[in-house]
C-alpha cells in the first residue's frame, strides 16, 4: 500500500481560499441580519466590537447571524446544552472536501444534487449539510444515535425551504455502529464526513471545559460549561477518538465499494500513526491527510479509498460527467 500523502502536514493558519469567513467578524452587518445579536456585542479597549465567546447564548447568536447571512438560514436552533460548532471551521472540512472530489474530477469540483455526502454524527445543529448544499447544491444524509437531536434537525428543515431534499436524517440504533444499519442495499456515496468525539470519558471532556474556561479568563460556577456545548455523545466515546476511528476505519472496509471517500476529522495527531496502519491492514488503496487550521486550532481531515484507479474513474464517469461542476480555484 503506498504511503499515507501528507502524512505529517505543515500546519496553516488561514481558512481555505473559498471560505466565506476571513478576517474579522463583520458585526454590523451581522446584526442587520439579525438585531438580537447586537445584545452580546461589546466594545474593545482598541475601539473594535467583539463577543463574550465565553457565553453560550453570544455563540449561538453569533451562529443564527452567519447562518442567515451567509447561507439562507431563517430558522436556526439547537437544544440548551446541545454542540453549536464554529461556522468558520465547519465551512473548511466542507471546501476542502471539494477539493478532494476535484482530485479525481480533473480539478473540478462535482456540484449538484447527484452528489451524496454522508455526515456521521450531524447532531442537531445540521451545519454540514446546511454549508455543503449551500455552496455546492449537494444532497446529505445525516446520522444520528441522539433521537432527540435528529427531531430537531426535522424540524430545522422543515423550517427552511431552501434545505427541502436536501438533506435526509436517519438514526443509528446502535451506539457502537458508523455504517452498519445505515447505509441501505446498492446506495452509494460521492464521500462520508466526520466530527467524532475526542474525549475518553465525562471526566476528560469535563476537564477540557475547565481548561477552556481557565484560557478564556472566565469561571462560572463550579460545574464547568462549554461556550460551544456538547451532548455526552457529542463529546466522548469509550477509549477516545482513536477506539473510534479504529471502528469507523473497520466498518469501512465492509463498505469499501459503496463510497469514493471516506473521511474525517482527526483533532489529536496522536492518533493518526494507529489510524493509518489500520487503514493498511485494511487494505485501503489511498490514504490523505489535509492539514486545516483557524488561528491556534490545529486539525486535519484523514481520508482514505479503497478503489482502485479503474474503479476511480468507473465513478467519475458514471456520477460526475455531465453534472454541473465548479472549477477547483
Amino acid at each position: 500500500m503506498p504511503q499515507p500523502s501528507n502524512a505529517t502536514p505543515t500546519p496553516t493558519t488561514t481558512l481555505h481560499p473559498r471560505n466565506r469567513h476571513h478576517g474579522r467578524y463583520n458585526f454590523a452587518q451581522l446584526i442587520q441580519a439579525l438585531p438580537e445579536l447586537a445584545a452580546f456585542v461589546v466594545p474593545t479597549p482598541a475601539g473594535d466590537d467583539s463577543l463574550d465567546f465565553a457565553n453560550p447564548a453570544a455563540v449561538k447568536a453569533l451562529n443564527r447571524a452567519l447562518l442567515k447571512q451567509f447561507y439562507g438560514i431563517r430558522q436556526w436552533d439547537i437544544p440548551a446544552g446541545y454542540l453549536c460548532p464554529p461556522i468558520p471551521g465547519r465551512a473548511d472540512y466542507i471546501h476542502y472536501l471539494a477539493d478532494l472530489l476535484a482530485d479525481g474530477n480533473a480539478g473540478v469540483v462535482p456540484t449538484g444534487k447527484a452528489v451524496r455526502v454522508l455526515d456521521v454524527g450531524v447532531g442537531a445543529n445540521c451545519i454540514y449539510p446546511i454549508i455543503g448544499h449551500h455552496e455546492y447544491g449537494w444532497r446529505f444524509v445525516g446520522t444520528d444515535v441522539d433521537t432527540k437531536a435528529l427531531r430537531v434537525g426535522k424540524q430545522l428543515v422543515a423550517s427552511n425551504p431552501i434545505l427541502t431534499n436536501a438533506l435526509e436524517l436517519r438514526h443509528q440504533p446502535d451506539r457502537n455502529a458508523i455504517f452498519s444499519g445505515i447505509l441501505k442495499p446498492r446506495e452509494v456515496f460521492d464521500a462520508t464526513m466526520c466530527n467524532p468525539p475526542f474525549h475518553s470519558s465525562a471526566a476528560e471532556a469535563e476537564a477540557s471545559a475547565r481548561r477552556k474556561e481557565r484560557n478564556l479568563g472566565t469561571n462560572r460556577g463550579t460545574q464547568p460549561t462549554s461556550n460551544f456545548g456538547g451532548q455526552d455523545r457529542e463529546l466522548w466515546y469509550p477509549g477516545g477518538e482513536a477506539t473510534f476511528l479504529w471502528r469507523m476505519a473497520e466498518e469501512s472496509a465492509l463498505f469499501r465499494e459503496s463510497c469514493y471517500w471516506f473521511t474525517t476529522l482527526v483533532s489529536k495527531k496522536e492518533t493518526l500513526p494507529g489510524l493509518y496502519k489500520s487503514l493498511q491492514k485494511l487494505g485501503a488503496v489511498e490514504v490523505r491527510t489535509i492539514p486545516m487550521a483557524q488561528g491556534q486550532k490545529v486539525s486535519r481531515i484523514v481520508a482514505w479509498t479503497f478503489l482502485d484507479a479503474a474503479q476511480q474513474q468507473t465513478w467519475q464517469e458514471k456520477r460526475w460527467q455531465g453534472i454541473n461542476a465548479t472549477k477547483n480555484t
